[in-house]
Parts: structure tokens; sequence; C-alpha cells
């Protein structure tokens, strides 16, 4: 099958032959992100209102919506502009008015002729004790009446589109449903007893009352499905198509990596040697590795990627690590150095610094493959840049990078093997949903010897005590951190209230304060943090720059200003700049009373556990997919039914699916391999549908 699937094509047609959409109303619609009918059907009801008739009002607590058959009485037209127009009223009970802001006389007596019987329906709610109903949502005749559904799904709606021209143009749309073949595996569908896509789509739009409403009910869980099989389908595919391009086996002699791992003082822990090995597993498969690497902070990523490496120099090729920025490259060098001590290989950096003559003979040194391992920044991916035989490519701190640039680095070598690596603990649907076209290793235990950390909550008015409490400290030769507020407006206050905070502490603790913020000259970034580094200042007052990957063992107290204004993953990440040496750590998370409900549950957590996956789902119950990962950058999908926080668990049954489907069945050719190809072009995955016609 190539191209759409005819039975689609109903779905994929102009809005424009829907019943009450013209050509005002489709531009409106798009403001909803509806584009075709097939939008229209996976925008589900939000809520509803109940029609049921009552025989009266007479008994019914107000206000409330009302459903009830009335006889018309007296008109009462306005006696001014400002007066609105009144009809009397009265059902099996009692008399009550209609009321009618800006309404035309003539149109008025056709709609509610004197002595005639409607059925009318709105919220009737009591003035100056005499019930009226302003701007009945319905005015029918019994016939009419007899089609209004007991529970009347409401929809999103924008300026310019009412409820009644979503209600038509959704069921134009719901005329037009074709039946299409099955793509869930069988057994899913029996167990979980989900009903037919159709069926799926009629029950969704027609909820018979509140708890159908629910993303637990069987159509709604199956059309969420949906949506995360169709997106993990294009990811296995991206997987499936990466596996396919031919890799290398990059199989060393383990001798680099016994000498180094005896040189250590400690053993490694037991996910570092399991995430080791899978890695090194998939370096000697002859297909490219596509792996992903998550640590949370300090569990010891560094060691894995070396020991990576040292497999890829046993084989005699290179490895290249990149990172970020320039500080996190000097320190990943920092940190490889010992452990390359007495390997005989060769360790070197390259970062936009590098000019001139120096540049050049590094390059020509790594073409000729005399450097084993290359650390550096973006300045890797320059043109001129070669490799002599480049097997592995490590990029640190993931969520910097994006897809494409992931595909940029592996181009490199021509058949390099992938490893990114992310110190941000990411809860495992959002895993899935955006890094699903890789493998994963996790590292979920830290290293022997680290030691816990306080985590005081301190109101701000109490912060001359701090102070007070640093001055003790730092006179003990004691490093700290002191992270100034966040602040959404924009990086210009942040490095004014940073300056200011640096100002103030100089003033309490002497030259000893050194400052860091985003918006200061690269050079002058390194400086005050080689500063810091090497003790010469004692205290460093900083924005969020320092969050990522920052090392000074010697820094045992981090204080947090404001620490309500923090999300939790960036509060998680931050305190992971203290506890690195063998010195007791703490963090004081400052805050200003009172706390929203949100801001203390969140520093309640802090208080709790160190555990980043466990911050990491509560961060996600709190505030949501998006806001996690940044949904600007997230590369996160955007679905219209499923929910990435509450069906997390749809979400890994639906990478299962989607594995097992192409393992099977690599071209989708099958009756259901056919089948899923159908969602492929509903859901509007051309991704997946590119890298099918590919093959």
């Amino acid at each position: 099958m190539t191209g759409r699937p005819e039975s689609l094509f109903p779905l994929f047609a102009d809005l424009t032959g829907l019943p009450g959409v013209g050509k005002k109303t489709a531009p409106l619609l798009e403001r909803l992100d509806i584009r075709s009918p097939k939008d229209l059907l996976l925008t589900l009801p939000t809520g509803g209102t109940d029609r049921r008739p009552k025989p009266s009002i007479q008994d019914q607590p107000l206000p409330a919506t009302i459903t009830v058959e009335v006889e018309i009485g007296a008109h009462q037209p306005p006696t001014s502009r400002n007066r609105p127009y009144r009809v009397q009223v009265r059902d099996a009970e009692t008399e009550f008015l209609l009321v009618y802001f800006h309404a035309r006389d003539d149109w008025m007596r056709r709609t509610l002729p004197p002595g005639g019987r409607r059925v009318v329906s709105g919220r009737v709610e009591l003035f100056d004790g005499i019930a009226q109903m302003v701007h009945p949502d319905h005015v029918l005749s019994r016939e009419e009446a007899e089609a209004l559904p007991p529970f009347e799904p409401t929809y999103p709606l924008t300026a310019g589109v009412t409820l009644r021209t979503m209600t038509k143009a959704i069921g134009g749309t719901l005329d037009r449903v074709p039946d299409l073949p099955e793509w869930i595996e069988p057994s899913v569908v029996a167990e979980k007893q989900w009903p037919t896509w159709a069926d799926a789509i009629r029950t969704a739009h027609a909820p018979q009352g509140a708890a159908d409403l629910a993303d637990t009910t069987p159509a709604r869980q199956r059309l969420a499905y949906d949506e995360l099989f169709a997106h993990q389908l294009t990811l296995a595919l991206a997987r499936q198509h990466a596996r396919k391009k031919p890799g290398r086996s990059t199989q060393g002699d383990g001798a680099l990596r016994d000498q180094a791992l005896a040189a250590l003082p400690y053993q490694p822990t037991g996910a570092q040697t399991r995430a080791v090995a899978e890695i090194t597993a998939d370096m000697a498969a002859p297909t490219r590795m596509n792996r992903l690497l998550q640590g949370d902070v300090g569990s010891g990523k560094t060691l894995v990627a070396f020991l990576s490496m040292l497999a890829a120099v046993e084989a005699g090729g290179q490895a290249a690590l990149m990172a970020p920025t320039e500080i996190l490259a000097r320190q990943h060098l920092e940190g490889l150095a010992p452990l390359a001590e007495g390997l005989n290989l060769r360790l070197d950096i390259l970062t936009g610094r590098d000019k001139g003559a120096a540049r050049e003979q590094k390059l020509a040194d790594l073409a000729a493959g005399r450097i084993h391992i290359l650390i550096g920044t973006h300045a890797l991916f320059q043109r001129d840049v070669a490799f002599a035989d480049l097997r592995l490519a490590i990029i640190d701190e993931q969520h910097r990078f994006g897809v494409r640039e992931r595909m940029g680095l592996g181009e490199k070598g021509e058949k390099a093997d992938i490893l990114v690596m992310t110190a941000t603990p990411i809860p495992r649907s959002l895993s899935l949903a955006q890094y699903g076209d890789m493998e994963l290793s996790v590292l979920d235990e830290k290293p022997p010897g680290r030691q816990p950390i306080d985590t005081v909550l301190v109101s701000a008015s109490r912060t001359e005590e701090v102070v007070e409490r640093l001055r003790a400290a730092l006179a003990q030769g004691r490093q700290a951190y002191w992270v100034c507020p966040l602040v959404e407006e924009s990086e210009v206050v942040e490095m004014a209230a940073a300056e200011e905070r640096a100002r103030a502490l100089r003033v309490a603790l002497g030259d000893q304060v050194g400052l860091v913020h985003g918006r200061l000259p690269p050079a002058e970034k390194d400086t005050a943090m080689a500063d810091f580094v090497a003790g010469r200042t004692r205290l460093l007052v900083a924005t969020t720059v320092i969050e990522v990957g920052v090392n000074v063992p010697a820094a045992s107290i981090m204080v947090i200003e404001q620490a309500e204004r923090f999300g939790l993953a960036q509060l998680h990440q931050l305190r992971g700049r203290v506890g690195r040496g063998s010195e007791k750590s703490t963090c004081l998370l400052m805050y200003s009373p009172p706390l929203g409900e949100t801001a203390r549950a969140r520093l309640e957590i802090m208080r709790e556990t160190e555990d980043g996956f466990r911050i990491a789902e509560e961060d996600l119950r709190i505030r949501g997919a998006g806001d996690v990962l940044g949904t600007a950058q997230s590369g996160l999908p955007r679905f219209r039914i499923a929910d990435l926080e509450r069906q997390a668990a749809l979400m890994q049954l639906a990478q299962r699916d989607a594995r097992m489907l192409l393992d099977r069945d690599g071209g989708l050719t099958s009756p259901r391999g056919e089948a899923a190809r159908v969602l492929l072009y509903l859901l509007e995955q051309d991704r997946a549908i590119r890298l099918l016609s590919v093959g």
C-alpha cells in the first residue's frame, strides 16, 4: 500500500463539506488545531450537561440546568434599549420567565408563539425571588426534543465557534466513520475488552453521563492506546532503520579495561558493571548502537563512559565524548585524566578556544590516529574535524541535543556507535516517548562512600542567620554555593539579582565570594569557576548555570534562594552539586512564606528523598509532561487523547506491542501490518511512512 488508503479519504476531505461549517468557520476551527474531519473525530468531549426532561422546575435546587416542557404565555417586549425581552411560560406546576437580551420582536414571536408548547433547556436562576432562564440553550418542538441526548457533550470552543456548530460538525463527521481493520494485537484487545476503533469513536462522542468522560473508560483507553501505539511504531521503525545501517563489530580484548579497573580504589557498582556489559555487547554487534545511558546525579556515568571508550581503543579505534559547554568538556578531561594514567593512551580536548597552529596540529594527530580519546564541545561537529577511525561517539546531557544532532555526530564515523548520557532521571513513560528509538541502560545505584545530603527548609526571614552559619563554615575551610532565584521574565533581571546578592555577601564575608551567571562572557565564566575549583574563592554566587555537571568535591554547602520558584528536577540537579567529597554536605532550601500547596509538596519531596527517579515521577505527577522536559525543546509528541502522566502503563504496553509487531513483520506486509499502516496514515505519522517507503 503506497499513499493514503481510500477508506480514509472522507476523514481528510475539506472541512467545509461538513454540516454547519462554511468558509468563515473553517479558519476558526484551525485555532483549535482542527484542519480535517479526522481532527474533529479526535477532539473528544471535555464535559457534558444533563438534559433529561423534568416535569417542572418547582422542586429543583436552583441554580441548575433544567429541561422542561412549557406552555408559552405573554410576551413582554423591552420598554427601553437596555431592558431585556421577557416571555412568560408555565410548566406542569409553576410559572417562570424566559429572558433574552437584544432580541428581535418578529424572531421572538416565531420561535415562541403565544399559546404554543415548547421544550426549553437552560440554566434556571432566581432573581428577586422570580425564576428565570436567561438565553435558553435549546428551544425545541416536542418532535425535535426527542433527538436531544439525555447527556449533551460539551467540546472545547473558540471565539466564533458555538457548541451547536461543533456538535453539528462532529455529527456530520461521525456519519463518515469507516470500519477499519484492527491494528492492535488481538490478545491485548481481548484482555482489555476494548471496542473496535469505529465503535470507540462513536461511544466517546456519546457519553451517557459524567463517568463516560473519564480516560479509564474502554473507549477512551483504546483511542489513547492507538495514539501511543502509532508513536511507538514510528520510533520502533526508526530504531529498526538505524539497526539496518551496517555498523561495525567493535570488540576489544579487555586489557585496558582490566588495567583501569585494577587501578581503581573502589569496586564499581552492580549497575555500572551491568551498563558496561550492555554497551560493549552492543558495540560488538555488527549493527550500529543507539543507546541511552540514564543515571542520577553521582551514579558514576563517567566511569561507564570511560570503560566503553576503552573498548573502542582496544579494538584499534577512537572514541569521542561531546559535552554541551566548555566548562563541562574541561571537567570531563579532568575526571578522565586520572583514570587514563599509566594506560599508554592519548586523551585530548578540542573546543572553540583551539586556534591556529595548535588546532591544526591536534586535527593532524586526530586524523593520523595518534589521539585515542577526544573530548570536546559541538566543535567536534565541524567539517574539518576528521578521525582516523571513530568507533564510539558519546554525547553528554542529552536534552540539549535533538534527534538531528545525534544523527550528525553518528555520521562523523562512518559506522560509529552512539551512546547518549543524561543526568536527568526521566520517568519511564517520558523516556519511552522521547527516546523510544533507543535502547536504555539505567544506573540506579550510588557508588560507595557518597554520603547522604542533609536537606533543610529555611524561611527567608532567617537570611542573616544563614549568612552567619556560612561565615563559620568558610572559616573552617569549607566551600559553598549560593544559587539565586529563578526569574522567568528575563536573564537580565536574574543577573541583576545575582550581582546584588554577591555584593551583599561580599560586604558580609569579604572577597572570598565569587560570581557566575549566564550573561558573563565565556572566558570570565571559566575564570570564576576555576577560582572556585582552586579554592581561591570559597563561596560561589550563581544563577542556574551551575545546574548541570559542575564538579567541585570540596563544596559541601548549597543554599538555594526562593527554592519554591524552582522545579523539582532543577532542585535535584542543584543539590547534586554538593555531596561529592568525603565531607557531610548540607542543602538549604530558602523559601518566602506563605507556601502554596504545590510548592510545599515539592520542597517536602526534596526533604524526604535523594532518589532522582522517584523525584522525577513526583515531578511528573505535580507538573505534567510538558513542563518536566520543557515542552519547547523536549521533542515530546503532542497527543490529542493520550495523557502521558496518567497512562504511563499504556505507553509501555504500546512499546512492547510495536516492537513485537516489527520483529515479526518488519515491512508491515501481513494483514495486521497493513492495518498498522492504515493507523499511521490516520494519525499522520509522516516520519514512519517515509521510513516504510525507504524500506
